[in-house]
């Protein structure tokens, strides 16, 4: 049985927030409305706690890292303007996650700042996962950022980790894959411009659209350093958490505005939920 109230992948581009989308709001129009849908689809479900898999918090090379410290509070900011975040943290559930991996041989470590508990105990909460927890019901959160250095099959085995501590939580639970897609779409971006950006994006479009995320896994190592998304390892992680006979899903949107390229996706609990929406 799915253990996921609700699901979903989302980008996380400053923009996004309506807070800081300046003077061009229809720059990320579509994929604004995409996440307010999604906001609304988590609030619908009315989690308890929120799983959120961002590859921009603190990094442990070669090990998946599981924020434990009481709180995290962080800062978005673009377009002369800025969005303030705080949230706490579910530490039952990142401790069983982190059982999970260990019983599992998984290389994952739990990470803290300042004191153990209380006030001091606060993490930086980064913009992959502020942005789209700017659209989510306001509840306890579990900030997980995945290593590179960690092979793909480790990740989906990650996600089974957490597929079994959510269940066995006793919480009404929702997942988050925090990813933005492939980084060279335009020539002026940080990255330069390579035609990899398009197939690359067209290709995860299409593997989300039919359920297939593993496939991920294969794309050919150029295309990816060609490409440079940041979305594959956070998908693969939710791949293992939610099976492909589980995957009741929906391409809500896509897009590049930019340099990078933007993807909303609906993962619901069953498919009588899928129809309904």
């Amino acid at each position: 049985m799915n253990p996921f109230v609700f699901a979903c992948i989302t980008p996380h581009g400053g923009e996004i927030i309506p807070e800081l989308q300046g003077e061009k709001p229809e720059r990320m129009e579509k994929t604004r409305k995409s996440m307010g849908r999604l906001g609304a689809l988590m609030d619908k479900a009315r989690p308890d706690s929120l799983i959120v898999l961002t590859p921009h918090g603190t990094r442990i090379n070669g090990q998946f890292a599981v924020a434990v410290s009481e709180r995290l509070e962080g800062e978005a900011a673009e377009n002369g303007s800025s969005f303030m975040m705080e949230r706490k943290t579910d530490l039952m559930l990142a401790s069983s996650i982190l059982a999970e991996a260990e019983a599992k041989g998984l290389p994952a470590a739990g990470i803290n700042y300042g004191t153990s508990a209380g006030p001091l105990s606060c993490l930086p909460l980064d913009w992959g996962a502020i942005v789209p927890l700017r659209f989510m019901p306001e509840v306890p959160v579990v900030v997980i950022t995945p290593s590179r250095e960690i092979t793909y099959e480790q990740h989906i085995a990650f996600g089974r980790a957490i597929r079994k501590a959510a269940g066995e939580s006793g919480r009404k639970v929702g997942l988050i894959a925090s990813c933005d897609w492939s980084h060279t779409h335009d020539s002026e971006g940080p990255y330069g411009y390579h035609p990899a950006a398009e197939e690359l994006d067209r290709r995860t479009a299409e593997l989300i659209e039919s359920g297939r995320l593993e496939d991920l896994a294969l794309f050919d190592p150029e295309l990816v350093e060609n490409a440079k998304p940041d979305g594959i390892w956070q998908t693969l992680i939710l791949a293992g958490a939610v099976p492909e006979e589980e995957r009741h899903s929906r391409l809500l949107s896509f897009e590049a505005p930019t340099y990078f390229g933007l993807i909303c996706a609906a993962y619901y609990q069953n498919r009588e939920a899928r129809e309904n929406d």
